[in-house]
């Protein structure tokens, strides 16, 4: 029986278990990389560095999570510090309103070509809008937990979906009349 991340997270607690935290990686690494590569407009190299980043953040502080989320959305807001600090350290958020960010499909079952069109589509997006739509709409986080990864309001979390959304519906039907 596999255990669940509140398991293997108290393994790390109560014991330093490294088996644990290894295994807390490889559940969340891939949606993790997915995320920071979409933030760095699909720099892998980068988003790698920054999901190490995330993952040795994450086991330096794990005494800091308290279960009042899942333990993916705290993931996630350690991922989304480190992709905003390394934004800042290239100048990429300057003029970025952060109080203001859905693969309606798995991606696994989208052609290609579609999947690349909102790939494309998705990096038009403003930063705010981009990070809500992949954390709700790919990642399937509810709009209340990624108000905590942000850390801004529900509201504003549910207005960058929605105008996230619908600017990606434009994007895709103006490609397809083409």
């Amino acid at each position: 029986m596999a255990l669940t991340d509140a398991d293997l997270v108290a393994r790390v607690l109560l014991d330093d278990d490294h088996h644990a935290f290894a295994e807390l990686v490889r559940n969340h690494q891939s949606t993790v990389r997915g995320l920071l590569r979409q933030l760095t407009r699909t720099d892998a190299a980068l988003a790698d560095d920054l999901a190490q980043e995330t993952f040795v953040r994450a086991y330096r502080n794990i005494r800091s999570f308290r279960g009042e989320a899942k333990f993916s959305t705290w993931l996630y807001r350690i991922a989304y510090n480190c992709f905003r600090e390394e934004a800042r350290k290239r100048k990429e958020l300057v003029g970025i309103d952060e109080t203001q960010l859905e693969a309606e499909h798995d991606p696994q079952t989208v052609d290609p070509a579609l999947r690349h069109d909102l790939a494309q589509a998705l990096q038009l997006l403003p930063l705010h809008e981009r990070t809500a739509v992949l954390l709700c709409c790919q990642n399937g986080l509810s709009h209340d937990e990624a108000s905590r990864v942000l850390e801004i309001p529900l509201g504003t979390v549910k207005t960058n979906v929605l105008r996230g959304r619908e600017k990606l519906k434009k994007a895709m039907a103006a490609w397809a009349t083409n």
